[in-house]
């Protein structure tokens, strides 16, 4: 009994005693006159900034781009940077891949597109690839282009393996909340192979129409398959702010890119609206025109 009491002595005297001292140094304190100590600043990043990429995704996206090259054999692929509010600034954009130990600069060409190395150290650090832009001032597509296409031509086989990249890179535009999330996650991988994906491409001008041209077959595309879909399902301003397409609908399309009637050697017009002679059948006002506010 008494060899209990002293271990019990022996472990409670120190604890109470180190309460004690604390108690005194406190009331010291307490009672001194406060100093003003500087501390070098401290960043404090809750999340990501949304304009930010995951440097790994987008390498997963050039995997993708290496292994269904059958969909585009001549094609190089390059991704583009586009606007989504009408006061973001395209010029002079600095564009970085950034992690703990890597800052590796990229050079963005005067067409808003941009190529990325391969670098080990990057994926392992997890990086970033990061524009000097605020966040949810521009948004992001792959770019992937045959030669010796017309001008305003696209190639129908370009645009689905644009699909592929840009959803396996993560480019799309931030979802809603994380039901979305998980919602696209669980479609991302036959997502490009639905009949009419709603994936935007975006034209370089407003649309007039979308012409898809196999031979001697054209097909004018509807139009509830342009300007964002507009036509067939207003947005709301509300609906826009979580659209890349917020500030480029009058450029935005849909492609049938799961509709295998139409060969990967396919191609697509593009008439714009300041072209010569577009029409004479008034188009949507795709700015005003189905947009509730």
């Amino acid at each position: 009994m008494v060899m209990k009491l002293l271990r019990f002595a022996t472990a409670v005297v120190p604890l109470a005693l180190a309460v004690a001292c604390s108690s005194a140094c406190a009331a010291d304190a307490a009672s001194a006159p406060a100093a003003t100590v500087a501390l070098p600043p401290v960043e404090v990043s809750v999340l990501r900034d949304p304009v930010e990429k995951s440097y790994r995704r987008i390498a997963r996206g050039m995997d993708v781009f290496e292994q269904r090259r059958g969909l585009a054999p001549n094609a190089s692929l390059r991704f583009k940077l586009l606007p989504r509010t009408r006061d973001t600034s395209m010029e002079h954009i600095a564009l970085s891949i950034v992690s703990d130990n890597v800052s590796i600069p990229v050079r963005v060409t005067a067409d808003h597109t941009f190529a990325l190395e391969r670098s080990r150290q990057a994926l392992d650090e997890d990086a970033v690839v990061v524009p000097n832009r605020r966040a949810r001032s521009m948004t992001w597509r792959a770019e992937v282009r045959s030669p010796g296409l017309p001008a305003d031509t696209r190639r129908l086989g370009d645009l689905r393996l644009e699909c592929y990249v840009g959803v396996e890179a993560g480019l799309v535009s931030n979802p809603r909340s994380i039901i979305d999330e998980i919602l696209r996650l669980a479609e991302d991988r036959d997502y490009c192979n639905q009949r009419v994906p709603h994936y935007y491409f975006f034209a370089d001008r407003p649309l007039w129409s979308v012409t898809l041209v196999d031979g001697s077959r054209r097909e004018v595309l509807p139009v509830d398959q342009m300007y964002a879909g507009i036509s067939r399902e207003p947005k709301s301003s509300d609906d826009l702010r979580y659209c890349d397409c917020e500030v480029l609908i009058d450029r935005a399309y849909f492609a049938p890119l799961g509709d295998r009637r139409w060969p990967d050697d396919t191609l697509v017009e593009l008439q714009y609206m300041d072209d010569p002679s577009p029409g004479t059948v008034d188009a949507p006002d795709a700015t005003s025109e189905g947009v509730r506010q």
